[in-house]
Protein backbone atom coordinates (compact mmCIF):
# COMPACT_ATOMS: atom_id res chain seq x y z
CA UNK A 1 0.00 0.00 0.00
CA UNK A 2 2.80 2.39 0.94
CA UNK A 3 4.48 1.80 -2.40
CA UNK A 4 1.30 2.54 -4.32
CA UNK A 5 0.75 5.71 -2.33
CA UNK A 6 4.33 6.73 -2.92
CA UNK A 7 4.01 6.25 -6.68
CA UNK A 8 0.80 8.28 -6.70
CA UNK A 9 2.54 11.04 -4.78
CA UNK A 10 5.58 11.07 -7.00
CA UNK A 11 3.58 11.27 -10.20
CA UNK A 12 1.83 14.44 -8.99
CA UNK A 13 -1.31 13.35 -10.73
CA UNK A 14 -3.48 15.90 -9.02
CA UNK A 15 -1.07 18.68 -9.97
CA UNK A 16 -1.22 17.58 -13.59
CA UNK A 17 -5.01 17.45 -13.35
CA UNK A 18 -5.08 20.94 -11.87
CA UNK A 19 -2.79 22.30 -14.59
CA UNK A 20 -4.92 20.82 -17.32
CA UNK A 21 -8.06 22.28 -15.78
CA UNK A 22 -6.52 25.75 -15.64
CA UNK A 23 -5.24 25.48 -19.21
CA UNK A 24 -8.67 24.36 -20.42
CA UNK A 25 -10.33 27.25 -18.66
CA UNK A 26 -8.06 29.76 -20.40
CA UNK A 27 -8.63 28.31 -23.85
CA UNK A 28 -12.30 27.33 -23.51
CA UNK A 29 -13.69 30.30 -25.47
CA UNK A 30 -10.88 30.21 -28.04
CA UNK A 31 -10.75 26.60 -29.21
CA UNK A 32 -13.49 24.74 -31.10
CA UNK A 33 -16.21 22.49 -29.72
CA UNK A 34 -14.41 19.32 -30.75
CA UNK A 35 -11.25 20.47 -29.03
CA UNK A 36 -13.19 21.28 -25.82
CA UNK A 37 -14.76 17.83 -25.87
CA UNK A 38 -11.37 16.21 -26.41
CA UNK A 39 -9.94 18.07 -23.40
CA UNK A 40 -12.93 17.08 -21.25
CA UNK A 41 -12.54 13.41 -22.22
CA UNK A 42 -8.84 13.66 -21.46
CA UNK A 43 -9.57 14.97 -17.92
CA UNK A 44 -12.17 12.22 -17.39
CA UNK A 45 -9.62 9.60 -18.39
CA UNK A 46 -7.01 11.11 -16.07
CA UNK A 47 -9.53 11.25 -13.19
CA UNK A 48 -10.48 7.63 -13.82
CA UNK A 49 -6.83 6.61 -13.62
CA UNK A 50 -6.42 8.48 -10.31
CA UNK A 51 -9.62 6.93 -8.96
CA UNK A 52 -8.39 3.49 -10.00
CA UNK A 53 -5.16 4.02 -8.03
CA UNK A 54 -7.12 5.32 -5.02
CA UNK A 55 -9.42 2.30 -5.05
CA UNK A 56 -6.34 0.07 -5.16
CA UNK A 57 -4.95 1.87 -2.08
CA UNK A 58 -8.38 1.55 -0.42
CA UNK A 59 -8.40 -2.18 -1.05
CA UNK A 60 -4.89 -2.70 0.31
CA UNK A 61 -5.60 -0.54 3.39
CA UNK A 62 -8.82 -2.45 4.20
CA UNK A 63 -6.95 -5.73 3.79
CA UNK A 64 -4.17 -4.63 6.19
CA UNK A 65 -6.72 -3.70 8.87
CA UNK A 66 -8.13 -7.15 9.23
CA UNK A 67 -11.55 -8.63 8.65
CA UNK A 68 -13.63 -6.02 10.49
CA UNK A 69 -11.31 -3.02 10.56
CA UNK A 70 -12.57 0.05 8.69
CA UNK A 71 -16.09 -1.31 8.28
CA UNK A 72 -17.71 1.66 9.94
CA UNK A 73 -15.77 4.06 7.75
CA UNK A 74 -16.77 2.26 4.61
CA UNK A 75 -20.41 2.26 5.69
CA UNK A 76 -20.49 5.92 6.65
CA UNK A 77 -18.30 7.35 3.88
CA UNK A 78 -17.91 5.13 0.84
CA UNK A 79 -21.31 3.52 0.54
CA UNK A 80 -23.31 6.75 0.86
CA UNK A 81 -21.02 8.33 -1.73
CA UNK A 82 -21.48 5.43 -4.13
CA UNK A 83 -25.25 5.58 -3.56
CA UNK A 84 -25.25 9.27 -4.32
CA UNK A 85 -23.33 8.68 -7.55
CA UNK A 86 -25.76 6.04 -8.76
CA UNK A 87 -28.77 8.11 -7.76
CA UNK A 88 -27.39 11.05 -9.75
CA UNK A 89 -26.93 8.88 -12.82
CA UNK A 90 -30.47 7.54 -12.50
CA UNK A 91 -32.97 9.35 -14.68
CA UNK A 92 -36.13 10.70 -13.17
CA UNK A 93 -38.71 8.19 -14.49
CA UNK A 94 -42.21 8.29 -13.05
CA UNK A 95 -44.92 5.67 -13.21
CA UNK A 96 -46.70 7.62 -15.87
CA UNK A 97 -43.54 7.76 -17.90
CA UNK A 98 -43.08 3.99 -17.65
CA UNK A 99 -46.65 3.42 -18.76
CA UNK A 100 -46.16 5.76 -21.70
CA UNK A 101 -42.97 3.91 -22.66
CA UNK A 102 -44.80 0.58 -22.55
CA UNK A 103 -47.56 1.98 -24.75
CA UNK A 104 -45.03 3.39 -27.20
CA UNK A 105 -43.27 0.05 -27.35
CA UNK A 106 -46.55 -1.77 -28.02
CA UNK A 107 -47.43 0.77 -30.72
CA UNK A 108 -44.05 0.27 -32.35
CA UNK A 109 -44.50 -3.51 -32.30
CA UNK A 110 -47.94 -3.14 -33.88
CA UNK A 111 -46.60 -0.87 -36.61
CA UNK A 112 -43.74 -3.27 -37.26
CA UNK A 113 -46.20 -6.14 -37.66
CA UNK A 114 -48.36 -4.06 -40.00
CA UNK A 115 -45.33 -3.06 -42.06
CA UNK A 116 -44.23 -6.70 -42.18
CA UNK A 117 -47.67 -7.80 -43.42
CA UNK A 118 -47.72 -4.97 -45.98
CA UNK A 119 -44.21 -5.84 -47.12
CA UNK A 120 -45.12 -9.50 -47.49
CA UNK A 121 -48.22 -8.64 -49.51
CA UNK A 122 -46.25 -6.25 -51.75
CA UNK A 123 -43.53 -8.86 -52.19
CA UNK A 124 -46.12 -11.45 -53.12
CA UNK A 125 -47.66 -9.01 -55.60
CA UNK A 126 -44.26 -8.32 -57.11
CA UNK A 127 -43.63 -12.05 -57.43
CA UNK A 128 -46.98 -12.45 -59.16
CA UNK A 129 -46.16 -9.60 -61.56
CA UNK A 130 -42.71 -11.07 -62.20
CA UNK A 131 -44.19 -14.47 -63.02
CA UNK A 132 -46.71 -12.82 -65.34
CA UNK A 133 -43.95 -10.84 -67.05
CA UNK A 134 -41.86 -14.00 -67.47
CA UNK A 135 -44.82 -15.79 -69.01
CA UNK A 136 -45.37 -12.88 -71.39
CA UNK A 137 -41.66 -12.91 -72.25
CA UNK A 138 -41.79 -16.64 -72.95
CA UNK A 139 -44.84 -16.06 -75.14
CA UNK A 140 -43.04 -13.29 -77.04
CA UNK A 141 -39.99 -15.52 -77.48
CA UNK A 142 -42.20 -18.30 -78.80
CA UNK A 143 -43.81 -15.84 -81.21
CA UNK A 144 -40.38 -14.67 -82.35
CA UNK A 145 -39.22 -18.22 -82.88
CA UNK A 146 -42.36 -18.94 -84.84
CA UNK A 147 -41.86 -15.79 -86.92
CA UNK A 148 -38.21 -16.72 -87.50
CA UNK A 149 -39.23 -20.20 -88.59
CA UNK A 150 -41.81 -18.71 -90.93
CA UNK A 151 -39.18 -16.39 -92.40
CA UNK A 152 -36.79 -19.31 -92.87
CA UNK A 153 -39.55 -21.34 -94.47
CA UNK A 154 -40.35 -18.40 -96.74
CA UNK A 155 -36.68 -18.12 -97.69
CA UNK A 156 -36.53 -21.82 -98.46
CA UNK A 157 -39.65 -21.49 -100.58
CA UNK A 158 -38.09 -18.56 -102.46
CA UNK A 159 -34.92 -20.56 -103.03
CA UNK A 160 -36.98 -23.50 -104.22
CA UNK A 161 -38.93 -21.14 -106.48
CA UNK A 162 -35.68 -19.76 -107.90
CA UNK A 163 -34.45 -23.29 -108.50
CA UNK A 164 -37.73 -24.17 -110.17
CA UNK A 165 -37.55 -21.09 -112.37
CA UNK A 166 -33.99 -21.97 -113.30
CA UNK A 167 -35.02 -25.50 -114.12
CA UNK A 168 -37.94 -24.17 -116.15
CA UNK A 169 -35.60 -21.93 -118.15
CA UNK A 170 -33.27 -24.84 -118.77
CA UNK A 171 -36.16 -27.06 -119.79
CA UNK A 172 -37.46 -24.39 -122.13
CA UNK A 173 -34.03 -24.16 -123.72
CA UNK A 174 -33.97 -27.93 -124.06
CA UNK A 175 -37.44 -27.94 -125.60
CA UNK A 176 -36.46 -25.20 -128.03
CA UNK A 177 -33.31 -27.07 -128.94
CA UNK A 178 -35.14 -30.37 -129.40
CA UNK A 179 -37.91 -28.68 -131.39
CA UNK A 180 -35.36 -27.20 -133.73
CA UNK A 181 -33.66 -30.58 -134.08
CA UNK A 182 -37.02 -32.17 -134.80
CA UNK A 183 -37.80 -29.65 -137.53
CA UNK A 184 -34.36 -30.15 -139.06
CA UNK A 185 -34.71 -33.92 -139.01
CA UNK A 186 -38.14 -33.71 -140.59
CA UNK A 187 -36.77 -31.48 -143.34
CA UNK A 188 -33.94 -33.94 -143.96
CA UNK A 189 -36.38 -36.80 -144.12
CA UNK A 190 -38.52 -34.97 -146.68
CA UNK A 191 -35.48 -34.07 -148.74
CA UNK A 192 -34.16 -37.62 -148.62
CA UNK A 193 -37.48 -38.96 -149.88
CA UNK A 194 -37.74 -36.46 -152.76
CA UNK A 195 -34.21 -35.71 -153.94
CA UNK A 196 -33.58 -33.39 -156.85
CA UNK A 197 -30.40 -32.16 -158.53
CA UNK A 198 -31.06 -28.60 -157.53
CA UNK A 199 -31.63 -29.67 -153.90
CA UNK A 200 -28.48 -31.72 -153.89
CA UNK A 201 -26.59 -28.78 -155.36
CA UNK A 202 -28.08 -26.49 -152.73
CA UNK A 203 -27.18 -28.85 -149.90
CA UNK A 204 -23.64 -29.28 -151.16
CA UNK A 205 -23.08 -25.56 -151.52
CA UNK A 206 -24.54 -24.43 -148.17
CA UNK A 207 -22.77 -24.99 -144.84
CA UNK A 208 -24.33 -27.89 -142.93
CA UNK A 209 -23.89 -26.38 -139.46
CA UNK A 210 -26.28 -23.55 -140.28
CA UNK A 211 -29.10 -26.08 -140.58
CA UNK A 212 -28.63 -27.44 -137.03
CA UNK A 213 -27.79 -24.81 -134.41
CA UNK A 214 -26.04 -26.02 -131.26
CA UNK A 215 -27.25 -25.63 -127.70
CA UNK A 216 -24.83 -22.74 -127.20
CA UNK A 217 -26.30 -20.92 -130.18
CA UNK A 218 -29.87 -21.59 -129.13
CA UNK A 219 -29.33 -20.35 -125.56
CA UNK A 220 -27.04 -17.47 -126.44
CA UNK A 221 -29.71 -14.79 -125.89
CA UNK A 222 -30.92 -16.12 -122.55
CA UNK A 223 -27.38 -16.65 -121.28
CA UNK A 224 -26.46 -13.15 -122.41
CA UNK A 225 -29.30 -11.58 -120.40
CA UNK A 226 -28.56 -13.72 -117.36
CA UNK A 227 -24.84 -12.94 -117.33
CA UNK A 228 -25.39 -9.19 -117.80
CA UNK A 229 -27.80 -9.26 -114.87
CA UNK A 230 -25.29 -11.22 -112.80
CA UNK A 231 -22.57 -8.68 -113.59
CA UNK A 232 -24.85 -5.93 -112.26
CA UNK A 233 -25.45 -8.00 -109.13
CA UNK A 234 -21.69 -8.24 -108.59
CA UNK A 235 -21.56 -4.45 -108.44
CA UNK A 236 -24.59 -4.12 -106.17
CA UNK A 237 -23.96 -7.01 -103.75
CA UNK A 238 -20.54 -8.70 -103.80
CA UNK A 239 -18.67 -5.41 -104.32
CA UNK A 240 -20.26 -3.82 -101.26
CA UNK A 241 -19.61 -6.93 -99.16
CA UNK A 242 -15.95 -6.96 -100.18
CA UNK A 243 -15.72 -3.22 -99.50
CA UNK A 244 -17.14 -3.72 -95.99
CA UNK A 245 -14.58 -6.47 -95.29
CA UNK A 246 -11.66 -4.37 -96.50
CA UNK A 247 -12.75 -1.27 -94.54
CA UNK A 248 -12.19 -3.24 -91.32
CA UNK A 249 -8.46 -3.30 -92.11
CA UNK A 250 -7.93 -0.31 -94.44
CA UNK A 251 -9.21 3.14 -93.49
CA UNK A 252 -8.53 4.69 -96.91
CA UNK A 253 -11.70 4.30 -99.02
CA UNK A 254 -9.83 5.17 -102.22
CA UNK A 255 -7.37 2.30 -101.71
CA UNK A 256 -10.23 -0.09 -100.94
CA UNK A 257 -12.02 0.85 -104.17
CA UNK A 258 -8.80 0.50 -106.17
CA UNK A 259 -8.23 -2.99 -104.74
CA UNK A 260 -11.74 -4.09 -105.71
CA UNK A 261 -11.43 -2.63 -109.23
CA UNK A 262 -8.07 -4.33 -109.82
CA UNK A 263 -9.44 -7.60 -108.45
CA UNK A 264 -12.29 -7.52 -110.99
CA UNK A 265 -9.98 -6.67 -113.90
CA UNK A 266 -7.50 -9.41 -112.93
CA UNK A 267 -10.38 -11.88 -112.56
CA UNK A 268 -11.50 -11.19 -116.14
CA UNK A 269 -7.94 -11.53 -117.46
CA UNK A 270 -7.38 -14.82 -115.66
CA UNK A 271 -10.79 -16.23 -116.63
CA UNK A 272 -10.24 -15.38 -120.32
CA UNK A 273 -6.85 -17.11 -120.27
CA UNK A 274 -8.35 -20.15 -118.55
CA UNK A 275 -11.15 -20.25 -121.15
CA UNK A 276 -8.71 -20.22 -124.06
CA UNK A 277 -6.65 -23.03 -122.53
CA UNK A 278 -9.77 -25.03 -121.68
CA UNK A 279 -11.15 -24.68 -125.21
CA UNK A 280 -7.85 -25.75 -126.74
CA UNK A 281 -7.88 -28.93 -124.65
CA UNK A 282 -11.50 -29.61 -125.60
CA UNK A 283 -10.76 -29.12 -129.31
CA UNK A 284 -7.75 -31.40 -129.07
CA UNK A 285 -9.79 -34.10 -127.34
CA UNK A 286 -12.80 -33.84 -129.67
CA UNK A 287 -10.82 -33.60 -132.90
CA UNK A 288 -10.15 -37.34 -133.47
CA UNK A 289 -13.76 -38.42 -132.86
CA UNK A 290 -15.70 -35.39 -134.10
CA UNK A 291 -18.44 -35.95 -136.65
CA UNK A 292 -21.70 -34.28 -137.55
CA UNK A 293 -22.91 -31.19 -139.30
CA UNK A 294 -21.49 -28.69 -136.80
CA UNK A 295 -17.94 -27.39 -136.85
CA UNK A 296 -15.31 -28.42 -134.34
CA UNK A 297 -15.29 -24.88 -132.92
CA UNK A 298 -19.05 -24.95 -132.36
CA UNK A 299 -18.80 -28.41 -130.80
CA UNK A 300 -16.10 -27.23 -128.39
CA UNK A 301 -18.10 -24.17 -127.32
CA UNK A 302 -21.24 -26.28 -126.97
CA UNK A 303 -19.38 -28.73 -124.72
CA UNK A 304 -18.07 -25.90 -122.53
CA UNK A 305 -21.58 -24.44 -122.18
CA UNK A 306 -22.87 -27.83 -121.06
CA UNK A 307 -19.99 -28.40 -118.63
CA UNK A 308 -19.20 -25.06 -117.03
CA UNK A 309 -18.71 -26.90 -113.72
CA UNK A 310 -15.45 -28.36 -115.08
CA UNK A 311 -13.85 -24.92 -114.93
CA UNK A 312 -11.11 -24.98 -112.27
CA UNK A 313 -12.18 -21.75 -110.64
CA UNK A 314 -9.97 -22.16 -107.57
CA UNK A 315 -6.84 -22.11 -109.74
CA UNK A 316 -8.02 -18.83 -111.28
CA UNK A 317 -8.69 -17.37 -107.81
CA UNK A 318 -5.15 -18.27 -106.75
CA UNK A 319 -3.71 -16.70 -109.91
CA UNK A 320 -5.65 -13.49 -109.31
CA UNK A 321 -4.46 -13.27 -105.69
CA UNK A 322 -0.85 -13.89 -106.75
CA UNK A 323 -1.09 -11.16 -109.38
CA UNK A 324 -2.52 -8.70 -106.86
CA UNK A 325 0.23 -9.49 -104.35
CA UNK A 326 2.87 -8.16 -106.78
CA UNK A 327 0.82 -5.23 -108.06
CA UNK A 328 2.64 -1.96 -107.20
CA UNK A 329 -0.49 0.20 -107.34
CA UNK A 330 -2.18 -1.24 -104.27
CA UNK A 331 -1.11 -1.80 -100.69
CA UNK A 332 -2.46 -4.09 -98.03
CA UNK A 333 -1.72 -4.53 -94.31
CA UNK A 334 0.81 -7.36 -93.76
CA UNK A 335 -1.33 -9.16 -91.21
CA UNK A 336 -4.16 -9.86 -93.70
CA UNK A 337 -4.34 -11.34 -97.19
CA UNK A 338 -6.26 -10.79 -100.42
CA UNK A 339 -8.00 -14.09 -99.68
CA UNK A 340 -10.30 -11.83 -97.68
CA UNK A 341 -12.11 -10.90 -100.91
CA UNK A 342 -11.88 -14.34 -102.52
CA UNK A 343 -15.69 -14.54 -102.70
CA UNK A 344 -15.81 -11.52 -105.04
CA UNK A 345 -12.89 -12.89 -107.09
CA UNK A 346 -14.51 -16.31 -107.38
CA UNK A 347 -17.87 -15.02 -108.60
CA UNK A 348 -16.23 -12.58 -111.03
CA UNK A 349 -14.11 -15.37 -112.52
CA UNK A 350 -17.20 -17.54 -112.87
CA UNK A 351 -19.13 -14.80 -114.68
CA UNK A 352 -16.17 -13.80 -116.87
CA UNK A 353 -15.54 -17.42 -117.91
CA UNK A 354 -19.21 -17.89 -118.86
CA UNK A 355 -19.19 -14.61 -120.81
CA UNK A 356 -16.50 -16.00 -123.11
CA UNK A 357 -18.97 -18.63 -124.37
CA UNK A 358 -21.27 -15.93 -125.78
CA UNK A 359 -21.23 -14.94 -129.43
CA UNK A 360 -19.81 -12.35 -129.44
CA UNK A 361 -18.15 -12.57 -125.99
CA UNK A 362 -18.41 -9.83 -123.38
CA UNK A 363 -15.35 -8.11 -121.95
CA UNK A 364 -14.28 -5.14 -119.82
CA UNK A 365 -13.57 -1.78 -121.37
CA UNK A 366 -10.04 -0.43 -121.41
CA UNK A 367 -9.37 1.77 -118.38
CA UNK A 368 -6.40 3.67 -116.99
CA UNK A 369 -6.01 6.35 -114.35
CA UNK A 370 -5.90 9.88 -115.68
CA UNK A 371 -7.85 9.09 -118.86
CA UNK A 372 -10.42 11.48 -120.25
CA UNK A 373 -13.81 10.89 -118.67
CA UNK A 374 -16.27 9.22 -121.05
CA UNK A 375 -19.89 9.70 -120.11
CA UNK A 376 -21.02 6.86 -122.35
CA UNK A 377 -18.86 4.35 -120.44
CA UNK A 378 -18.88 5.57 -116.84
CA UNK A 379 -20.97 7.42 -114.36
CA UNK A 380 -19.34 9.64 -111.75
CA UNK A 381 -19.27 8.57 -108.12
CA UNK A 382 -21.08 10.67 -105.53
CA UNK A 383 -17.83 12.23 -104.23
CA UNK A 384 -16.52 13.24 -107.68
CA UNK A 385 -15.89 16.75 -108.94
CA UNK A 386 -18.47 16.91 -111.72
CA UNK A 387 -16.56 19.56 -113.66
CA UNK A 388 -13.27 17.63 -113.67
CA UNK A 389 -12.43 16.25 -117.14
CA UNK A 390 -10.02 13.45 -116.08
CA UNK A 391 -10.56 10.21 -114.19
CA UNK A 392 -8.72 10.06 -110.86
CA UNK A 393 -9.34 6.32 -110.42
CA UNK A 394 -11.99 3.72 -111.29
CA UNK A 395 -14.47 2.15 -108.90
CA UNK A 396 -16.05 -0.40 -111.26
CA UNK A 397 -15.21 -1.35 -114.87
CA UNK A 398 -17.57 -0.98 -117.80
CA UNK A 399 -18.87 -4.09 -119.58
CA UNK A 400 -18.68 -3.92 -123.39
CA UNK A 401 -19.57 -6.03 -126.38
CA UNK A 402 -16.97 -5.03 -128.91
CA UNK A 403 -17.24 -1.22 -128.89
CA UNK A 404 -20.79 -1.12 -127.54
CA UNK A 405 -21.20 -0.40 -123.82
CA UNK A 406 -23.53 -2.92 -122.21
CA UNK A 407 -23.22 -1.88 -118.53
CA UNK A 408 -21.70 1.42 -117.43
CA UNK A 409 -18.87 1.46 -114.93
CA UNK A 410 -18.17 3.97 -112.15
CA UNK A 411 -15.27 6.39 -111.92
CA UNK A 412 -14.04 9.17 -109.61
CA UNK A 413 -13.19 12.44 -111.36
CA UNK A 414 -11.20 15.17 -109.67
CA UNK A 415 -9.16 18.09 -110.81
CA UNK A 416 -5.44 17.50 -110.75
CA UNK A 417 -5.67 13.89 -111.98
CA UNK A 418 -2.51 13.04 -113.93
CA UNK A 419 -2.41 11.09 -117.19
CA UNK A 420 -1.27 7.53 -116.61
CA UNK A 421 2.10 6.68 -118.19
CA UNK A 422 1.08 3.06 -118.62
CA UNK A 423 -0.78 2.40 -121.88
CA UNK A 424 -1.28 -1.32 -121.31
CA UNK A 425 -4.68 -2.89 -121.78
CA UNK A 426 -5.05 -3.34 -118.04
CA UNK A 427 -4.43 -1.02 -115.11
CA UNK A 428 -2.66 -3.82 -113.26
CA UNK A 429 0.64 -5.49 -113.88
CA UNK A 430 0.15 -8.69 -115.87
CA UNK A 431 1.83 -11.90 -114.78
CA UNK A 432 2.16 -14.81 -117.20
CA UNK A 433 2.03 -18.38 -116.00
CA UNK A 434 5.31 -20.26 -115.86
CA UNK A 435 5.76 -23.36 -118.11
CA UNK A 436 5.81 -25.63 -115.10
CA UNK A 437 2.55 -24.16 -113.82
CA UNK A 438 0.99 -24.49 -117.29
CA UNK A 439 2.05 -28.12 -117.42
CA UNK A 440 0.62 -28.81 -113.98
CA UNK A 441 -2.59 -26.99 -114.88
CA UNK A 442 -2.99 -28.93 -118.14
CA UNK A 443 -2.34 -32.29 -116.52
CA UNK A 444 -4.67 -31.45 -113.67
CA UNK A 445 -7.53 -30.39 -115.94
CA UNK A 446 -7.08 -32.96 -118.70
CA UNK A 447 -10.37 -34.46 -119.85
CA UNK A 448 -11.01 -38.02 -120.92
CA UNK A 449 -12.07 -38.46 -124.56
CA UNK A 450 -14.85 -40.80 -123.47
CA UNK A 451 -16.47 -38.17 -121.26
CA UNK A 452 -16.17 -35.46 -123.92
CA UNK A 453 -17.59 -37.72 -126.58
CA UNK A 454 -20.48 -38.88 -124.42
CA UNK A 455 -21.43 -35.32 -123.42
CA UNK A 456 -21.13 -34.12 -126.99
CA UNK A 457 -23.37 -36.87 -128.31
Amino acid sequence: MADTLRRLTNTSSFSVLQDKLESWQKDYHVISCDQNLNKCCELIELTAKIQGQLFTILNHTAAEGGQYAGVDTLKTRLLPWLGTCFSMARSSVTDDTSLQLIQDSAEKDRRIRELSVTHDSELQMKDTQLCSTLRQLDSIRADLRSAHEQVEMYKRKLEALDDNERQIRLLRDEVSYLSTEKVMLQERLVRSRSPSPSLRHSRSSSPMRSESPTRAQLTNTSRYARLVSRFSDLYAVERLEAQALLRRHIADLEMVQKIIFIAVVESFKTAKLAYRQFKLRVRKTLSPSHFGIESLEDAAVDYIVRNLDLYDIQASVNDVINAMNVNPRISFPPEVDFVLISALIRETCRVAFAMQTLDPPLDLAFACDGELYNDSRYRRSYDSEFTAPLVMYHVWPALVEGDVVVVKGEAVTRRGATWSRSRSTSPVRSRSLSPSRNLAFNSKRSLSPQRLRASHL
